[in-house]
């Protein structure tokens, strides 16, 4: 009992062999990596809006202080899609699925959803830039609204580009 004791805690990797006997499990422990991951992505992506939510709140602030209070309801708009998108990155389901789920995700669908995160992680660093813009031209009457409309048109298309993420999930192909 001992030698195989020994020879347990003499392998390098003890638990990717035992996976490897079990008949199924590494399927299992890839969709349980996938979820995880996938839930990681989806908190460290709301954190990031979040934060753009915050930001824009106190360049709302700065706007009204500036004397731009009939700026606030378009500056509002973008807010609301702003946390619209943070609520339903956060709120929505996380991974990707299993062996008896209903809708199944094949491995392109998985790279395609990569690239829509990767989209949102994009969409948010214009969106960061843009509200540094607006910020540093709150007192410019006459480039404001562009400003203001080229914020919340960036707000739209990420409620956009997450609406597409979904409809790949609920594909007719993809139903099982």
């Amino acid at each position: 009992m001992s030698d195989i004791l020994t020879q347990i805690m003499n392998d390098q990797d003890p638990v990717s062999k035992l996976i490897g006997k079990i008949p199924g499990f590494s399927g299992y422990m890839e969709r349980a990596s996938r979820r995880s991951a996938d839930k990681l992505a989806r908190e460290a992506i709301a954190s990031q809006y979040e934060s753009l939510y915050k930001k824009l709140s106190a360049i709302q602030t700065d706007l009204i202080s500036n004397g731009g209070i009939e700026y606030l309801d378009d500056t509002e708009k973008a807010a609301i899609q702003i946390r619209r998108f943070t609520d339903r990155i956060r709120n929505a389901t996380y991974g990707y699925s299993g062996f008896f789920d209903s809708v199944k995700v094949d491995a392109q669908d998985i790279e395609t959803m990569y690239h829509f995160d990767l989209a949102f992680v994009q969409i948010g660093e214009h969106l960061s830039t843009e509200m540094d813009t607006l910020s540093n031209n709150l007192t410019n009457s006459e480039g404001l609204p562009a400003f203001i409309r080229n914020l919340t048109m960036l707000a739209r298309e990420l409620n956009e580009t997450f609406d597409k993420r979904n409809d790949l999930l609920a594909k007719p192909e993809a139903a099982a």
